[in-house]
């Protein structure tokens, strides 16, 4: 899902070599190594919440490199096995009502994942982010005592993207705080924030995290993290459609 993005001092002209050698680009990618390694496997919890309502599911989540991940929902009984596989560019859907995968076109990536306040282009977003914007470093602030990174993400001349622009808040230790989404008008459109930051495997990891849109203020989807394994040996079959469909037994 990584529906996501993600030190150092300021040169004076942006897009530069900032104080440790890393770019604007570069702090991106290693907040984004921070989140997935070479591989990764997780279990998180997405609350989505509406003033009315308050739905909770609970999902697992394996990812490949940049560009290629499965998540699967366990929890609850009526919303199991539903799953999304991406490999590369390419995304594909299991509904187990149905017992049918559909491939996602572009007309319907903006669509929202599962109900949530999250889209298809979100889950995409991984390889998008490095490959369809120029970075550039705004600013550099002081903040609980960390150095941290606001850069801006402009999109490349026709890049396949729907925003106008982003804006990320990156702490010195590359864990993202808070990333701003604008449409071609320049109006933030929604905000995702990390709202708790705990010790994983001997790194920081942002175990709570909130999307909010900005007309819609009490409308917000949480995903929290209780489990996760990075750098770990996954098997090649576990990023296949025959998976998708019918999932053969995986334990961490």
């Amino acid at each position: 899902m990584r529906i996501v993005l993600f030190s150092f001092i300021l040169s004076l002209l942006p897009g530069l070599v900032l104080g440790q050698s890393k770019t604007a680009a570069e702090i991106i990618e290693a907040s984004l190594d921070l989140w997935r390694g070479d591989t990764s496997y997780s279990v998180t919890e997405m609350i989505i919440h509406r003033p009315e309502w308050q739905r909770e599911m609970r999902l697992e989540g394996w990812t490949r490199g940049m560009k290629d991940s499965l998540i699967r929902f366990v929890y609850p009984p009526r919303d199991a096995d539903n799953a999304t596989l991406k490999l590369d560019n390419e995304m594909w859907i299991f509904t187990p009502k149905l017992n049918r995968v559909t491939k996602l076109p572009a007309s319907m990536m903006t669509q929202s994942w599962m109900g949530s306040d999250f889209s298809y282009n979100d889950l995409a977003r991984s390889d998008q982010t490095l490959d369809n914007y120029t970075h550039t470093l705004l600013e550099t602030r002081q903040q609980d005592g960390f150095e941290v990174y606001i850069i801006e993400a402009i999109p490349k001349a026709n890049a396949p993207v729907v925003w106008g622009k982003e804006v990320a808040k990156i702490r010195g230790d590359y864990v993202m705080l808070e990333n701003v989404f604008y449409d071609q008008s320049m109006q933030e459109v929604k905000r995702l924030q990390t709202l708790k930051i705990e010790d994983i495997d001997g790194r920081p990891f942002p175990t709570v995290m909130r999307i909010t849109n900005a007309d819609k203020p009490d409308q917000w989807t949480e995903i929290r993290t209780s489990q996760v394994m990075i750098n770990i040996d996954l098997p090649d079959y576990l990023f296949t459609l025959a998976n998708l469909q019918r999932p053969r037994p995986w334990k961490p």
